[in-house]
């Protein structure tokens, strides 16, 4: 059908959602007047960042007005950032899995009230990068946690649930090919690792805390690269895995910072 699937039965006996961290809900907000017609989303760490996409976005597809007065939608709280430009929603998501989980649970609940049909959400960022040239673009096909694995674990009330992180394929396919039109920019397709800290969980051996030595970092890496990972970040597991489950075609491309 298209649609945004939600997975929770509790919701149909609410009287009233409140998607308290976006600073919108069923009864405030006439939902699908504001959202209908959504047919992309963007999510990103920064909210600069996104205010400074949707601009880029108003632009390109020759909206009226120059972008520069575009409203924060999420205005009334200062958790995240949402921008529209056209048939484009352009969401902040801050740093790690519990920031964009607690989003991703809003936003899909968002698309679903609204009633959009057939809508592509990317994740766009930095990361670190594994044996690839500064500034390529890394376009995932799988995201991987930190023993290389295709899956998201979360803890269920005391409960491990696993669940799968594989992306679009045929997305990735498309954004490749787009890449061609944009020589500036290496890119690639490749698996993600996301890890739960940016110092330990990547290996840094500038943190606060430090219990492992360059070599076995170096050999970690190593292992890394050769199971296919191209790229380290902190959300995309997260991102894939509950993307996939409520029927969002998903993608997560992100340029390498270091």
């Amino acid at each position: 059908s298209g649609l945004v699937h939600i997975k929770n039965p509790h919701l149909d006996a609410m009287e009233e959602d409140v998607l308290y961290h976006l600073d919108l809900g069923t009864k405030t907000h006439n939902l699908p007047a504001m959202f209908g017609d959504i047919k992309f989303v963007c999510v990103g760490g920064s909210p600069n960042r996104m205010r400074a996409f949707a601009q880029f976005m108003h632009k390109e597809l020759g909206l009226p007005g120059d972008g520069e007065d575009l409203a924060d939608i999420c205005a009334g709280t200062d958790r995240y950032a949402m921008y529209r430009a056209g048939p484009v929603l352009s969401i902040s998501h801050g740093m790690g899995i519990p920031s964009i989980s607690i989003m991703l649970h809003e936003l899909i609940k968002l698309l679903h009230h609204a009633k959009c049909r057939d809508v592509t959400i990317i994740r766009i960022g930095t990361s670190g990068g594994l044996g690839i040239e500064a500034g390529s673009v890394v376009i995932t096909d799988t995201a991987v946690d930190s023993s290389f694995k295709p899956q998201f674990e979360q803890v269920v009330l005391d409960d491990v649930v696993v669940r799968s992180t594989e992306l679009d394929k045929d997305l990735a396919e498309e954004l490749l090919s787009c890449s061609k039109e944009v020589p500036d920019f290496p890119t690639l397709i490749g698996h993600t690792m996301c890890t739960y800290d940016f110092y330990e969980g990547q290996g840094r051996l500038d943190g606060a805390l430090c219990s492992f030595s360059s070599e076995k970092k170096l050999k970690y890496l190593k292992r890394a690269y050769d199971a296919g990972v191209r790229n380290i970040e902190m959300e995309s597991t997260a991102f894939a895995a509950l993307c996939g489950l409520c029927g969002l075609k998903g993608e997560s491309s992100c340029s390498r910072f270091c």
